[in-house]
Order: structure tokens, then C-alpha cells, then sequence
């Protein structure tokens, strides 16, 4: 993969974590609005600096979607949190990419969002992953 086109990848899954915080604002209690809140600004911050950066590589970037497909049913703040971490978690992938095809600043850049991605999925999801982003090490943490 490309260094364009992981960036591109990772501005796609930050249009979509910017549209899934939305739903998971909706759902979630008061207790947890802040964080939603906080990752929220967050993703759209991340999202409009990959969306210069793309076009400063000469590229167009990726447009986001008028509406995401969920990947299941959010109803209540259970699914609410649940999605917060499932979002989270395919940011850490998508930015594992980023790091795996970027040069020396973009590798920097990418694995800092890729931890405060792992760090946000850990707290939403109440445990860490071993090798966020990695999903054929993270079942067992082996190879």
C-alpha cells in the first residue's frame, strides 16, 4: 500500500468515526458525554489534518459519506459503548497501515493517533487489546 493511499484509509475511517461518534453521542449517558465529546473533536481534528495532508501529497481526498452502515444494531448506551470501541479499533488498523507505508514524520504521526486510538478502544471496551491494530496478533497476542 501506498503512503497516499493509507492516508487516504485513514481519512476514510476518521469520516466514519466522526459519523459514529454522532450515533454514539445519541445513545450514551451523561456520565460518559464528555469523553464522547472529547473523542469526538478529536477524530474531526485528526480527520481535517489527514484531509490537508493528502492534498498537499497531491492527491484528492477522500470524501465522507452522507451516512455510515453500522456494523450491528445501536439501541441503547450498551451498543452506544460498544460502538465507541469498535470505532476506536478500526482507527488503531487503519493507522497501523499508515505506519506500515509512511515515511519517517508520517510513521511518527500515525503511531502516536494509532495509541490514542488503543488507549480510547481500552477504555470504552474496559480492557486493552494486545498489538491494537494488529488483528492477527490480537486474539492471542502470539503469532
Amino acid at each position: 500500500m501506498s503512503e497516499l493511499d493509507a492516508t487516504q484509509a485513514a481519512l476514510a475511517a476518521e469520516h466514519a468515526a466522526v459519523y459514529g461518534y454522532g450515533v454514539v453521542g445519541g445513545r450514551i449517558g451523561d456520565d460518559r458525554g464528555r469523553e464522547v465529546s472529547e473523542a469526538y473533536t478529536a477524530h474531526r481534528a485528526r480527520r481535517d489534518t489527514l484531509h490537508r495532508t493528502v492534498r498537499d501529497m497531491g492527491g484528492t481526498p477522500v470524501a465522507s459519506a452522507a451516512a455510515y452502515a453500522l456494523p450491528f444494531d445501536v439501541a441503547d448506551e450498551e451498543g452506544a459503548v460498544r460502538l465507541a470501541g469498535e470505532l476506536e479499533t478500526r482507527l488503531a488498523a487503519a493507522y497501523a497501515d499508515l505506519v506500515g507505508a509512511g515515511g519517517e514524520e508520517t510513521r511518527r504521526e500515525a503511531a502516536a493517533a494509532l495509541a490514542e486510538a488503543a488507549v480510547r478502544a481500552a477504555r470504552w471496551q474496559g480492557a486493552p487489546v494486545p498489538f491494537p491494530g494488529l488483528p492477527e496478533y490480537a486474539a492471542d497476542g502470539s503469532r
